[in-house]
């Protein structure tokens, strides 16, 4: 039995601009790419929905708000050596929250696609 994936949606400003980000700098691939309105992208088990205003979940709510990008939820994707992911990923102008902070569970830094969504970049304690 094929594992099933693990869907999540970003608000984007720019569909083909994130598509592009994500494929280049974290290796996800293209499943389907309907931009300026929609694209799909996928690493692993982990389905990334990039819907931009012209999608039906840019669409305003009831009550007048905005579906927009930003804020501070994310996914996180596990590296083995983050001080050197970061590296490569400052060199290619990747633009970051935060420098990398370490805790007891290991290391962490934020990095921002272009539309200002949040990817947790984590190294294991110990890894």
């Amino acid at each position: 039995m094929s594992e099933t994936p693990v869907n999540v949606r970003y608000m984007v400003g720019d569909v083909q601009a994130c598509v592009d980000w994500y494929v280049g700098h974290l290796g996800f691939a293209v499943q389907l790419n309907a931009a300026p309105a929609f694209a799909s992208v996928q690493r692993g088990g982990l389905r990334l929905l990039l819907s931009g205003a012209k999608s039906s979940a840019g669409r305003p709510m009831p009550d007048g708000r905005q579906p927009e990008a930003g804020g501070w939820n994310r996914f996180q994707l596990i590296v083995e050596d983050i001080a050197a992911e970061v590296a490569r990923l400052r060199a290619a102008g990747v633009a970051f929250r935060n420098d990398i902070v370490s805790g007891p569970g290991g290391s962490q830094i934020l990095a921002e696609d272009p539309a200002g969504n949040v990817v947790e970049l984590f190294q294991p304690a110990g890894g």
